[in-house]
């Protein structure tokens, strides 16, 4: 059975601890057109140990003051040669022993090893500071990492946090991985290579307004968190095939504004994979990814899977840009001997051009690695439900939908598409679906028929012709 769910004198608050309600008010799926997205809230939370304490002098509430420590005061030299890490994780432990408060890193290059954030602080990167990865492996922590799905040895991330709570980082400074130090794990080398920002069990974060690079691992991994904002980001790792940010086993998270061009996918979401993903039981959920330009060089701009063991649900997707996909610029994948589900999943108010791929690709089936411990037997397939689809503008889309790797065994029950405009050299090909609704497409261009389906039931499917076996095995 599946189981069940030596301080400077105290400065102006950070605005990072001033955070106010409205940032993180409580936002509910609607049920739209017919399609039944989850009333589950998208980010209902609000911090209110990163709030500052209001009151009137003598009252015994008076604002609680954080301390600035800035880390040239514990030997930082910012010369782009000198190994600063010791000089900036004294200075974070500094602020965490005292109270929590704001690690100011100013102008200059910080050249680094891993360093680790505490709870209720705030690392701040003014104008021209870079945090610059060091190329040495040996200068990077090992501890239990998440690496496609499971938990192994592994070097944690350049900056990171471990069972911490309230911890920001702000711009608007950058965070730069060594160019070499990435890399997936070898039977030589089987520690996993450290990721830039790592986040593992940690709870109320804010990541805003600074910008990233790094090329051959992910960019920004939080795994077992929750309440996460981030925000105003520019993220970068082309030339490599390493994510933008990867959200694994997260709940309650909104990514918002962010100029993210990456390599491989640049928002992933995740949840473990096989049985071990499975038994932790640990979903992604409650995600909102608003108002971003993606571009991707290698495989997805928003990639749902294939590590989806733990299950997802309740995504939204709102008013974003595609600019580029190496593939589609909306991929759900996962395969069999995965289990759990994918489930209300819905996005709206796309623009989406220079996809070689397509629009939308589903691939439950076989997208993935197995692992050697997959899902055995009937619970070893997905099961899937309530994907939408509205208000979707699309340029030279080369398929318009690819969604026949489901299974006829748990087919997609309840998939809506919808006022979707532009141009595309095909259209859409469904298989095993129940309560389709497709309704108001206005493209053109297109050659064959608009709607190809086979065992698909619902309305809006008109004449559509019935897939031909090549067409049902097309990856």
């Amino acid at each position: 059975m599946h189981p069940a769910n030596g301080a400077n004198p105290p400065v102006q608050e950070s605005h990072c601890f001033a955070m106010k309600d409205s940032l993180f008010n409580r936002r509910r799926f609607l049920a739209a057109g017919g399609c039944a997205i989850a009333t589950a809230p998208v980010v209902a939370w609000v911090p209110s140990a990163l709030a500052v304490q209001t009151g009137k002098p003598g009252s015994g509430t008076e604002p609680q003051q954080k301390m600035t420590l800035n880390v040239r005061d514990f030997g930082a030299a910012g010369d782009g040669s000198s190994k600063d890490t010791a000089a900036l994780q004294q200075a974070l432990d500094r602020c965490a022993a005292l109270g929590g408060g704001v690690v100011q890193v100013p102008a200059g290059r910080y050249l680094t090893g891993s360093i680790a954030l505490r709870t209720g602080t705030e690392l701040r990167l003014e104008k021209g500071a870079t945090l610059q990865g060091s190329p040495d492996p040996a200068d990077y922590a090992v501890t239990q990492v998440r690496w496609e799905g499971k938990w192994i040895q592994g070097h944690v991330g350049l900056v990171y946090a471990i069972d911490a709570e309230r911890v920001c980082i702000t711009g608007p400074g950058q965070i730069a991985g060594d160019l070499e130090i990435g890399r997936r794990p070898t039977a030589q080398d089987p520690l996993r290579r450290p990721a830039l920002i790592e986040f593992i069990r940690c709870r109320d974060l804010l990541l805003e307004g600074f910008s990233t690079s790094y090329h051959h691992m992910w960019s920004i991994h939080p795994t077992g968190c929750e309440n996460i904002v981030i925000r105003g980001l520019t993220i970068r790792s082309t030339g490599g095939n390493g994510d933008g940010i990867d959200l694994d086993s997260c709940r309650h998270v909104r990514i918002e504004g962010c100029d993210i061009s990456t390599g491989d996918d640049c928002i992933s979401l995740k949840s473990g994979r096989g049985e071990q993903g499975y038994t932790l039981h640990q979903p992604t959920e409650d995600v909102l990814i608003t108002d971003c330009t993606l571009a991707d060089s290698i495989f997805a701009c928003i990639g749902i899977g294939s590590e989806t063991s733990g299950g997802i649900r309740g995504v939204r997707i709102e008013r974003c840009r595609f600019t580029h996909a190496r593939s589609f610029a909306i991929y759900i994948k996962s395969r069999v001997g995965r289990g759990a589900y994918l489930e209300d999943i819905s996005a709206t108010d796309l623009d989406a051009s220079g996809m070689e791929g397509g629009f939308l690709r589903l691939n439950l089936l076989s997208s993935g690695l197995l692992g050697e411990h997959p899902v055995r037997g009937a619970a070893g397939i997905p099961r899937c439900s309530n994907f939408h689809f509205s208000r979707v503008r699309v340029q030279d889309c080369p398929v318009l939908v690819q969604a026949t790797n489901i299974s006829a065994e748990k087919p997609l029950d309840g998939f809506v598409l919808e006022n979707v405009s532009g141009t595309c050299e095909q259209g859409i090909f469904l298989a095993n679906v129940r309560n389709a609704q497709i309704r108001n497409l206005r493209v053109t261009g297109y050659a064959g028929p608009l709607i190809t389906a086979e065992n698909v039931t619902g309305t809006g499917l008109g004449d559509a012709r019935r897939l031909s076996p090549e067409a049902t095995q097309r990856q």
